[in-house]
């Protein structure tokens, strides 16, 4: 990992002022009971579900299982890409893998979807703390069982984590920076240690996300990603059929050894979980038309507004709608890559952003279908607003550092543009800005004191980028920066992004309800700048962002969270190390009528392929049994 010279500890000791000192409580968990076996913990305590509960809320026990999911997939996690695969191995940095792979492999625990930070034991009986908080020991249950029939012991348990920490993808190690013992006490419990500089939202994050592996078969087989072969798993799907780069089949695992569980029952009813992988978004769409894929979130408003009216949605068999986007911080973004010496200037970056006419954008790309993002937090409570109140402003005031005067004031928005598409007045605030930043116009273009014209490059995967970014390119050239878009195959991108080898790319990311400091250190800690296949795209560097992600890791209540979140969210927007661009606070989805589901969707988190299931009936109406 990275160094950037300054400890956690010192960095904090540093920082003075009583404003920061509500958020270095002398024992984490305070209000969580120690020396006594849980069933559950939460960041802050609350638990919504007792020891005796059957099911989830969301759940449905009387679900039918069987059928198949083919759906495509809206979201992915760690080394893991949608367009193509060439390992089974989702849990290292190298190759890219399949989605849902995770779903093959058991936690100790597990997020209740319908609240914002609970976990509750799978693997694990039960979990007891000691009195400082910062060891955890698990009781593990005696039925659990990997796919080949073999127990789930704490040793396994105390080798994956000890795996993860070493070999592990960065969005898993760093989870686990603090962690300082993953030992087995005997064959049925585990024992994690923490330095007490750990968080509690990344303890819990520690347990709900490392899957466990079978250290027998990691052994024999190797922890890389050169084989398309599978690690051994306990989860509810195993891997089935296989075709790299082509599609992935998992199979439900029928006799599945927590498949009546509390934290499972009613969950995971299809036989077959399907994802085929298309290198282009239209042959996907096309898929979906003819009926090969049964379920898609669209993202592209265009496709929304005008691509839907084909045979089978005008018939009926195809239901369009739109349900409440989890309640969680998401955005969509653009990433400035600082390690590039060009772009640490803030107001470079500030010049790029007004070149950007997001009302053009909207009306004539976007069919009004999205609003325009100023936050790194929206659809969340933790999005600045307005000034920033006494307890905000006082923990700005305790930051070290260089914090942008941006900070103190009105939370930075997005620039408004005339929606011409050319905003004569922003255009030449933008060059303005450039020429303030020490380059200057020569022959149409900026250049440097060596006489090196200023590029930038828009690095993507997906032709449909070039008609949104085209307008923003033409008002880019037009103050005389020489920008240009690359459109690279999969494999391609994900190996320059996760090299950072890129001037800017867009992503579109969440973070989890109750954000978490190791989430929040992936995209803001100076420590793992220049951690490859981490978060922290733009390389930023700052000891003020070091702080506040310190600060939301200590705080003790969800308004000391917000506190330090508002703050956090202040600085970056000030810094402007990332462009916010547009959200909308609705998911739209698309499918096949052949599914039977619940009305209510949990708050925070909805994944199809968990929580619906096959409709006989409805498939044999459309033609689908």
């Amino acid at each position: 990992m990275a160094n950037s010279g300054i400890t956690r500890r010192a960095m904090l000791a540093g920082l003075g002022g009583a404003s920061l000192s509500q958020f270095l409580p002398v024992s984490a968990w305070s209000a969580v009971p120690a020396g006594k076996p849980l069933h559950g913990l939460s960041t802050f305590g609350e638990l919504k579900y007792g020891p005796d509960f059957t099911h989830f809320d969301y759940a449905n026990p009387d679900a039918p299982k069987g059928g198949t999911c083919n759906f495509a997939p809206s979201y992915w996690y760690f080394n893991q890409n949608v367009l193509t695969f060439n390992t089974l191995n989702s849990f290292v940095r190298m190759g890219d893998a399949p989605p849902r792979m995770e779903d093959c492999f058991d936690t100790l625990m597990v997020w209740a979807w319908d609240e914002p930070d609970a976990r509750y034991g799978l693997l694990a009986e039960s979990v007891t703390l000691s009195e400082d908080r910062n060891t955890l020991t698990f009781k593990l249950r005696p039925e659990a069982r990997f796919h080949d029939g073999s127990p789930v012991t704490a040793e396994d348990v105390a080798y994956s984590y000890n795996l993860i920490k070493e070999k592990g993808h960065p969005q898993l190690s760093l989870m686990l920076t603090e962690m300082t013992e993953a030992v087995a006490q005997d064959a049925a419990t585990f024992r994690l240690t923490f330095s007490g500089n750990q968080s509690v939202g990344t303890t819990l994050s520690a347990i709900s996300d490392i899957r466990i592996l079978s250290r027998a078969s990691v052994e024999k087989n190797g922890f890389d990603s050169s084989k398309m072969r599978p690690l051994l798993g306990s989860g509810p799907y195993k891997v089935g059929r296989v075709s790299a780069g082509r599609y992935i089949e998992y199979d439900r695992v029928t006799d599945y050894w927590a498949r009546d569980l509390p934290v499972k029952r009613g969950l995971h009813h299809f036989d077959t979980i399907r994802i085929d992988f298309y290198r282009d978004r239209n042959a996907g769409f096309e898929a979906f038309k003819k009926g090969d894929i049964f379920f898609r979130q669209e993202s592209t408003a265009r496709s929304w507004a005008t691509q839907y009216d084909f045979p089978a949605a005008r018939e009926g068999k195809v239901v369009k709608r739109e349900i409440p986007a989890p309640l969680v911080p998401q955005y969509q973004i653009w990433a400035i890559n600082q390690r590039r010496e060009r772009f640490r200037d803030r107001r470079v970056r500030q010049a790029i952003e007004l070149c950007f006419d997001f009302e053009w954008t909207r009306r004539n790309i976007f069919y009004g279908a999205y609003e325009r993002a100023d936050s790194m937090f929206e659809n969340s409570p933790y999005k600045a607003e307005g000034l920033p109140s006494e307890e905000v402003l006082a923990l700005l005031k305790s930051l070290p550092g260089n914090v942008p005067e941006e900070a103190f004031g009105e939370a930075v928005k997005s620039p408004d543009a005339d929606g011409s598409g050319k905003d004569r007045q922003a255009l030449r605030r933008a060059r303005q800005l450039m020429m303030e930043a020490g380059w200057k116009l020569d022959s149409q273009l900026l250049r440097n004191e060596k006489g090196e014209a200023f590029t930038l490059e828009f690095l993507d995967r997906d032709i449909v980028w070039e008609r949104i970014l085209s307008p923003f390119i033409e008002n880019l050239r037009s103050i005389g920066i020489d920008a240009s878009l690359r459109i690279v195959d999969p494999a391609q991108y994900q190996a320059r992004v996760v090299s950072y080898d890129f001037d800017l790319v867009s992503r579109a990311l969440r973070f989890e309800p109750t954000p978490t400091e190791s989430s929040l250190e992936q995209h803001f800690h100076s420590s793992i700048s220049n951690v490859e296949g981490s978060y922290n795209l733009p390389g930023a560097t700052d000891p003020s962002l070091d702080a506040l992600v310190e600060a939301v890791g200590r705080a003790q209540s969800r308004e000391e969270l917000t506190i330090a979140m508002r703050a956090l969210d202040r600085v970056v927007r000030a810094r402007r190390d990332w462009i916010p661009t547009w959200g909308s606070n609705t998911s739209r989805i698309a499918y096949w009528d052949m599914f039977g589901y619940s009305e209510s969707v949990p708050d925070y988190f909805f994944a199809v392929e968990v929580l619906w299931w096959h409709d006989t009936e409805k498939a044999q109406a459309i033609g689908k049994a």
